[in-house]
């Protein structure tokens, strides 16, 4: 039986052979394009921080964002949020000692964020925590408007 098969392969001792393409098909590659750039236009444009805080309002100029900057919240309520994570009551200073150093051993640059209806004194008892952990460069995260106040 396997005689048969062998001879059956060769056509009267000649071997048949496809010729080799010479199109690439790319309409593979420009869908896999088109769904990676989807992907990367919904990622951009989603909020880097998801704690819902309304904001004060500022004329001030808008600050750079780096990857290496850490966003701290502080929402309607109170709570301290650094990124996403809740800081439990009076655990603000170890949460910040747990902060990662740059690789010269410099700590990241703060983003605050505080909601508009806080009391000023909750937002610098946190600057001052942040300041007693050696965090030296803060920025207040505001709402853009337009008149003068």
């Amino acid at each position: 039986m396997a005689m048969g098969l062998a001879s059956s392969s060769r056509r009267k001792g000649k071997r048949t052979r496809r010729a080799a393409m010479a199109e690439i098909n790319v309409t593979p590659l420009v869908d896999v394009m088109l769904v990676l750039l989807i992907i990367f236009m919904v990622t951009v444009t989603l909020p880097a921080v998801g704690v819902p805080i309304e904001l004060p309002e500022s004329r001030a100029n808008p600050v750079e964002e780096t990857p290496t900057q850490i966003t701290i919240s502080i929402n309607g309520e109170g709570r301290v949020f650094i990124e996403d994570n809740v800081v439990p009551v009076g655990g603000l200073p170890d949460a910040l000692a747990a902060i990662d150093r740059n690789a010269g051993g410099e700590l990241p640059t703060v983003v605050l964020r505080g909601d508009r209806g806080l009391d000023y004194g909750r937002v610098m008892a946190v600057m001052g925590e942040l300041g007693r952990a050696g965090f030296t460069s803060i920025s207040l995260v505001t709402d853009g408007s337009s008149s003068a106040p």
